[in-house]
């Protein structure tokens, strides 16, 4: 025989989970919608807020009095088109979380994607901060997606920065015009560069420095200068390399816009028969651990990709934290130093032209 309720029982309350199931959501994403946190999707809150009212859900006091301790849970969007970049990038954000009170939720997504399906569930499973790395950290719809939710975010290396989102980056610009007048001190006059992928501005911002020193030492652009398209991929550096170095008036120097494209050319060089550097110069971008194991290890622009990913944990959870307490932080964008490394890829050309261009080392 079926039984019914016992007379005079107290029904069960509904919980967090319950609400979590009827809503379609995790239990962290219910957590934070009821402690009124703005770090939810609109359509994920509403779909909460119904379940809480069809179940009369009532939240226990003592758990909220409690979520102001709990882990800060980071979401982390990343891919691998820049496979040297990325190693070093978690390297430094993992070093860093491992001293903090701090989860990672990292997800997947194809360089070719818009990553908003990623991001979306990113934020569903309850992330109090974002970090948009590139190639995401100049999308457009991702960040019109996180502004609207309200998710604290920090985007690396972007070259605009966005108000809505905190920023680390490095002078691209400044970093790159230096680099060319490291080679034009060296004596080459006639100079090959790979531009990055043209998604991100900072291809565009390296270039510019590049352009610059050039043009400014006096380099004929149609004649002293070739540049060619790459992607920041190493097999985008191997057609670029191609390109340049089949004909006959090569350049003497090949600056890479970063060190993947820079190995490739190197790689490239050598099949030719041309001795990097006494035939060939070539230098890059990053420092990334690339650059110190091929042979030979690469001149290079030092981006402090590690320090610049563990200033980002930094940064979003010192924003996370003051928030709980009541307290909202300014967005900030933080520019950090890079450096000129010198190895063994570089030197002057063997046969160098007449002087006239005035460079000064």
């Amino acid at each position: 025989m079926k039984q019914t309720a016992r007379q005079g029982a107290v029904p069960r309350s509904a919980t967090v989970s319950d609400v979590a199931r009827l809503a379609g959501v995790s239990t962290m994403t219910v957590s934070r919608v009821v402690n009124g946190e703005p770090t939810v999707r609109p359509d994920s809150r509403a779909r909460v807020q119904a379940a809480v009212a069809a179940l009369n859900y009532m939240p226990n006091p003592s758990a909220r009095k409690l979520a102001g301790s709990r882990p800060i849970l980071l979401g982390l969007l990343y891919s691998d088109a820049r496979a040297g970049y990325l190693n070093g990038f978690m390297l430094g954000m993992l070093g860093k979380i491992s001293l903090r009170h701090v989860q990672l939720n990292a997800a997947h997504c194809d360089a070719g994607s818009d990553g908003v399906d990623a991001v979306a569930s990113l934020l569903d499973s309850g992330v109090d901060g974002l970090i948009l790395p590139p190639p995401f950290c100049e999308s457009r719809v991702l960040l019109d997606l996180v502004a609207r939710s309200g998710t604290p975010t920090v985007t690396v290396s972007a070259g605009r920065p966005n108000p809505h989102c905190y920023g680390v980056s490095i002078d691209d610009y400044k970093a790159a015009y230096e680099m060319t007048r490291h080679l034009l001190s060296l004596g080459h006059q006639r100079l090959g560069f790979v531009m990055g992928d043209p998604g991100q501005s900072c291809s565009e911002r390296r270039f510019a420095g590049f352009r610059a020193a050039a043009i400014e030492a006096g380099l004929d652009e149609a004649h002293d200068i070739q540049t060619v398209q790459g992607r920041f991929t190493y097999h985008s550096g191997l057609d670029a390399a191609e390109a340049l170095l089949a004909g006959s008036q090569r350049p003497s120097a090949v600056f890479a816009s970063n060190d993947d494209m820079a190995a490739a050319t190197v790689a490239v060089a050598q099949r030719l028969g041309l001795y990097v550097p006494s035939d060939l110069t070539v230098v890059g971008f990053d420092d990334a651990p690339l650059a110190t194991t091929i042979w030979p290890e690469l001149t290079t622009v030092r981006q402090p990709i590690g320090e610049m990913a563990g200033t980002a944990v930094d940064m979003l959870v010192r924003h996370i934290r003051a928030w709980r307490n009541g307290v909202r932080l300014p967005v900030a964008q933080q520019m950090m130093d890079y450096t000129l490394i010198r190895r063994q890829s570089d030197a002057a050309p063997r046969y160098r032209p007449s002087a006239r261009l005035g460079i000064v080392a």
